[in-house]
Order: C-alpha cells, then structure tokens, then sequence
C-alpha cells in the first residue's frame, strides 16, 4: 500500500481538530453505525474542556489504495517541543487556516518549524462559510507569512483550498460544488511525497523514538518513525542515546500501527512508516531504537530552551492534606520526574532544602496544564510565581522576548498600547485596522512583562479583547518592570469566612472567598483597593443585643466573588506569596511569616 506521512498545523480555534474527524469519516474509518464524539482526536479531559490540543497524536485513514498517517500538532507555542520533534517524522503539512482572522501566532511559530525542515505545505482556508470570512485576504497574509519565514520558491508555489470543516467540504475552487473532502484527498496524495524511508528497507532497522506513552498491560510504549529497514514483533533491538551512548538491549514485545482512531497490533514494522514499540525498559524520547549492528544515533532534533521556571513545593498550609492523598516531597519529585521523560520541553532541578523543585518550561500554559493534571490525580502543592530565565550572552544579560497579538476594540487600543509600551517595556512593531472596528496591534514584550498581564488586559478591553503570544526570541535585560499594584487583603484568623465580615470588608476591596469557605492565618481573601497589604478578620460576626431594632435589619447582599482560574492565579501573585493548590481549591496565600514580622506587618499596615 502507498503511504504518506502529513501533519496538520494550525492555530488555537481554527478547526484542525473537527477537519481530522471529517477526514476519518469520509475516509471510512468508522463503521456506519459507530458512536464518535465529537472532536475524536481530543482524547484527554483537558482537551476537550478548553478547546485546544495538548498532546501531538497520530491517526491514519486509507484513501483509494493510500494509506494516510495524519499526526494532530498542538497548536499553541507553549507545547512547542512537541512540535519540534513530531514534524520530523511527516515529509508535508496541511495548514488551516481561519479565513476570517487570518495567520495568527502559533500559526507562524509551527511554520517556521516546518519550513526549516523543508517541508511544503498544503495551505486549508478553512470557514470559507462564515459571514466575516476574507479568504483573498487571508490568502494574501499567508504568502506574506511564509515570505516572511524565509521560505524557498517551491515552498513558496503552495497549492490552496477552501474548506469548511464542520460541514465537511473541501475544494480548489470558493465557488466549487462544496459536497466532501475528495479534492483534499487527492490533493494530499499528489502533492506529498512519499516516505523517503522507503528506498532503505533492505538496510538495518532503525528508528528516532519521538513521543513517549504508557499501556497498564504493555508498560512503555515509544512511538515514532521508521528510518531504515524492517523489523519484526519478538526481535532484539537495542536503544542508544543522542550522544551515542548504549542504554540497554530489548525484546521487542509489540508492535502497534494507527489505524483509525485506535492502535492495530502488526506483525512487521517497515521504512517509512509511523509506529509504537512495546518491551524497553529505559529508552525514551530522542533515543535511537536500532538493530544490534547499528551503532550510530540518528540526529534528534534539537529542541527551543525553556524561558520561564516555577517552583513546586509541598503544601504546608493549615488546610494540607484534607484534600489530597499524595503529599509528600518524594512523591512529587517522581511524579515530575515521570513527566519531564515523556516532556522534553520541560527540565526538573531540586532547590537547596529538597522539600521544593524547579520546574522550567515554556510558558504559564503549559505550567497550568501539568499542575491542572496534577491535581486531578490528588496531588496537593504550593505553587511560586513564574521567574523568567536569563542567559549571558558576550558579558551581557539577555531576557526572552514575546511577540504579542492584540485584536481589540478601536476604543481600547489606546489603553492597551500605553500598558504594553509604557510599563511592560514593550514595542510596537505593527497596528492596522482589523475589521468590524476593531484593531490589530502586534508588539514585541518582555516575558516578564507579560506575567499576569492578561487579567488587566481583559479589565482595559472590559473582557472584548483576544491576546496572543508567541516566543520571538532574546534581547538586552530592559530594566526593572513593576508588578501588581494593589495590595491584598490577609485573613488574620483561622475558621469559616461569615457573610457579615465579608458585606463590611467590601468597600476595602474585591473579594476571593464566599462565606463558610474555611479560611486561615496568612490566605489572602481579596484585593485591596489601595498599594499596601491588609490583614483584616473576615470571621467576625454581627454583635447582638437584647434591644429590638426600630426597622428590619437590612440584608447581607454580597457582590459575587472573583474566581480565579489556576493560570490567573499564577500569574496574579508576588513574588512573597504562593498558590496552594488541592484537588478540590485554589487558594492564595503568603508565604510563612514569623509572629514578630507578622506583628510588624500588621502594626505597619493599620
């Protein structure tokens, strides 16, 4: 059977998911009358509850005697290291595009990954159908884009189709018959070349392992492409680092193939083709998995270094433990270091004391999802505010770099550019009328100058504005970058938060806790309307007396308080406070005090 080896690369929201089940339907890979949720290829609960990819997967679908591997990217930069590596295993890519908003950032940071490869992409404009959709114009700023990315002539000679991918139609043509995606397809199978891989079947197996999974029945299972000659379920093989060094010899005990959206297990795995091996024991990602006579790795592909780092610490709050079941420092080090071997974006280092660890990674988002999965598998954890990482380079200090996207409003933009170039260090690198009266404004910001910016962003654009950010890359330390303002309200008690307390606290601030939510010394419970801090008692109740009021008491009537979600949570705090997190609350809180300089604070702060 032919074969052909495609990613599909997208930005959040642009319907990449929802063209891949079109794609498995049409294709035939469901029976008739098989139930398929919708968004097939978002198999994990986070996925599915925010709309994005996370994990790079792979499927495959047949097409008149073809057999086509399709392998989903995550289409935000903060998961970019899966990226890096799934890319060197297709030879062409199929860029969806949203007709209406055009290339966006994560759009351009996948790209520019896949043009370095050499790889000539396909270019989907996808919601032809909408009403706002632009397609010529969206067309346009793709050539522009890849212009832009250095991309060569044939790169640049990108064949192009309108889609609609929830209706499930795909053609050459905006005013073609509109009834499935055969010409996509077609199109596919002509314009990808085939596996490379396949003229060195004859040669010794080989084959780079670029994603890492687990089976309760298989253990490790490693997946990937591969490179040279064929290998069979039951044979030897051995499994050698990016540095050449042997890491042990394996009975092969599996080998699975994608078909559909599940996993087939084969008898023989051949060049060119996408698939899992079960049976290693330490082998992981960017090793070479080879035959026994081979002794030289295959070239990895080198992955960008993470910008920020967070510490994980144990939760030692007054609340600890009531929640959560796996607590301990021990536990949590394992748990980490289990991801950091499936996840090569992210790097673990232990702090001086050992009760704590540095986790470093991309970005806030991919922070939040791995502490979201943490939680839900009933870690609890104390959670410090994001640092950015530095680096010297010739004797000078260099800080990374955001590229910032902003489709706002035409009444805000002013706001929202006086923020990110006045305080935040930020330039303005473009801002162009967007349409519909809004405005497009790009800027390059310091990462630091981003950390717990989009709350405030949401506030100046009264919640109408859509940010997006992408790594660009690093520049001279730019200076001090004030953080939050507003100061926080400290409960100086421990019990459960009363209605009263909170009705008469009001005017101090906004609050983060409703009543009978137990509350203890130190968590913060609001922000405070003014700069400095306040430790306030938010137990204490209505005093009563045996004189009978002349009118009716007036009712206790609380504003809602604002529930932060774990990324704001992150991002709002200092660097003297931490979030606490358990499988059922995020709390704030700041960081443990002496009674003396908590006597001192409190005197300080009336």
């Amino acid at each position: 059977m032919d074969l052909r080896n495609i990613a599909i690369i997208a930005h959040v929201d642009h319907g990449k998911t929802t063209l891949v089940d079109e794609l498995l339907k049409q294709s035939g890979a469901f029976r008739e009358n098989q139930a398929v949720a919708e968004r097939a290829m978002d198999s994990n609960d986070l996925e599915r509850e925010r709309g994005i990819t996370i994990l790079a997967k792979a499927t495959s679908v047949e097409w008149k005697s073809t057999r086509i591997n399709i392998v989903d990217t995550p289409g935000h930069a903060d998961f970019g290291g899966e990226v890096e590596r799934i890319l060197s295993m297709v030879d062409g890519v199929v860029l969806l595009v949203d007709a209406a908003e055009g290339p966006m950032p994560q759009t351009k940071f996948v790209t520019s990954k896949a043009l370095a490869l050499g790889l000539r992409p396909i270019v989907v404009l996808n919601k032809v159908d909408k009403p706002d959709a632009e397609p010529d114009r969206a067309l346009d700023e793709v050539f522009d884009l890849f212009a832009n990315l250095g991309a060569d002539d044939d790169q640049l000679d990108f064949p192009h189709m309108y889609a609609s991918g929830r209706a499930g139609w795909a053609d050459a043509e905006l005013d073609g018959p509109r009834k499935n995606l055969e010409a996509l397809f077609n199109l596919i199978v002509n314009h990808v070349p085939k596996p490379r891989q396949i003229a060195h079947q004859d040669e010794d197996f080989s084959m780079l392992a670029t994603t890492l999974g687990a089976d309760p029945f298989l253990g490790r299972i490693l997946t990937g492409r591969v490179e040279s000659g064929r290998l069979k379920a039951g044979a030897t093989v051995q499994a050698i680092s990016r540095i050449g060094q042997k890491i042990e010899q394996f009975r092969v005990s599996k080998i699975l193939a994608f078909r559909g959206l599940g996993q087939t297990e084969i008898e023989e795995a051949v060049a060119g083709d996408i698939v899992s091996l079960a049976g290693m024991a330490k082998a992981t990602v960017s090793d070479t998995i080879c035959a026994l006579a081979v002794d030289e790795p295959l070239e990895a592909q080198p992955i960008d270094p993470p910008t920020i780092t967070v510490t994980f610490g144990i939760n030692d709050s007054p609340l600890a433990g009531r929640d959560g079941k796996k607590v301990q420092s021990r536990v949590i080090r394992d748990r980490l270091m289990k991801e950091a071997e499936s996840n090569v974006a992210i790097k673990i280092a232990d702090t001086p004391g050992g009760e704590a660890f540095e986790v470093s990674g991309r970005g806030e988002l991919q922070m939040g999802v791995l502490i979201e999965n943490m939680r839900r598998e009933g870690f609890e954890l104390s959670i410090s505010r994001p640092q950015v990482i530095m680096r010297e380079q010739d004797g000078q200090t260099m800080e990374p770099v955001e590229e910032a996207t902003i489709d706002v409003d035409d009444e805000y933009s002013g706001a929202v550019i006086e923020k990110l170039t006045g305080t935040r260090k930020g330039e303005l690198v473009e801002m162009k009328p967007a349409g519909a009266g809004k405005t497009r404004i790009v800027a390059h910001v310091p990462s630091r100058g981003l950390i717990g910016y989009h709350g405030e962003f949401l506030t100046d654009t009264r919640g109408t504005g859509v940010l997006n950010r992408v790594f660009h890359g690093w520049t001279p330390h730019k200076g001090a970058i004030p953080g939050r303002r507003a100061g926080v309200l400290i409960s100086m008690e421990d019990g459960e938060a009363v209605a009263y307390a909170l009705w008469n606290l009001e005017e101090r601030g906004k609050m983060f806790v409703s009543p009978q939510e137990k509350v203890y010394q130190g968590m913060i419970i609001g922000e405070h309307s003014r700069e400095n801090d306040l430790e306030v008692n938010p137990l204490k109740g209505k005093k009563l007396t045996n004189v009978r009021a002349s009118g009716t008491d007036d009712a206790v009537r609380l504003t809602p308080p604002t529930i932060l979600s774990l990324e704001e949570a992150i991002a709002y705090i200092n660097d003297d406070e931490l979030v606490e997190v358990t499988p059922n609350a995020i709390r704030l809180r700041k960081r443990h005090l002496d009674p003396h300089e908590r006597k001192r604070a409190a005197k300080a702060n009336g």
